[in-house]
């Protein structure tokens, strides 16, 4: 595992990667810093935006829109990750992050990530959206695959050209594959016991943001997020993950 700062790094990506009102949500901002914040800012990270209700973090607040994401300065970020909810407005806000990165050079252009978890169709609509994809296993069984490797090398034509497709697989690890046609794997690190499984999925995604955000391979990527996934499970929320070294 990286060393303890590295860690501390990817809690604050948390507050992004899941959803936007989650109870993960919730207690990684009163970890951080406490709930009464609107907006939280910090420029070196790889993702860096989030929209606090002053009162309450509920799951039946609305999503975000399009018109509330075309308020945010994105000459601020390195990176956006979008979680497949409301999906048709994500597309828009996607789109907004591309017009931006078209006036830019490559190495100025911000990177989009989006997950698609659950098994609705509408959200599959941003798979040709993201420079890296996260498809769910059970995302991948609706279209019937029973591994990941399947998976990733049916639904590749869905993403964009160049994309990296990322199909995470429980006990089996994680895989891989980007333009190069090439499946990359990482096992998974189980747990000799389980406490919480909730929010193991949305570490895996941090770790693997923060990794490749950093330069980092892509095999290097999918290990440390099954690490810091597997350490996840041993714990109750987030608060004691920055605790655990390799």
């Amino acid at each position: 595992m990286h060393e303890e700062d590295d860690v501390d790094k990817i809690l604050i990506c948390l507050i992004i990667l899941h959803s936007l009102y989650s109870s993960l949500l919730s207690d990684t901002l009163h970890l951080l810093c406490g709930c009464s914040v609107n907006f939280i800012q910090q420029s070196s990270l790889p993702v860096l935006l989030v929209w606090c209700h002053n009162d309450v973090i509920g799951r039946n607040l609305p999503d975000v829109t399009a018109e509330d994401f075309s308020k945010v300065h994105l000459h601020q970020f390195k990176w956006i990750h979008w979680e497949g909810r409301n999906a048709e407005e994500q597309v828009k806000m996607i789109q907004q992050v591309e017009r931006y990165n078209s006036m830019l050079p490559q190495q100025q252009k911000i990177t989009i990530s989006v997950e698609i978890e659950k098994t609705r169709e509408p959200l599959y609509q941003l798979f040709p959206h993201g420079d890296v994809v996260f498809v769910s296993k059970d995302v991948a069984r609706d279209f019937g695959f029973e591994s990941a490797e399947a998976a990733l090398k049916g639904l590749y034509s869905r993403v964009k050209q160049g994309a990296i497709l990322i199909c995470a697989w429980a006990e089996k690890g994680a895989d891989a594959l980007g333009p190069d046609g090439v499946i990359i794997h990482s096992d998974a690190f189980p747990p000799e016991s389980l406490v919480d499984t909730l929010g193991a999925g949305d570490t895996f995604n941090a770790a693997v943001i923060y990794t490749l955000s950093k330069g980092g391979s892509l095999q290097d990527a999918l290990t440390f997020g099954c690490r810091v996934a597997g350490r996840k499970k041993i714990i109750c929320g987030i608060r004691d993950l920055h605790n655990y070294n390799q």
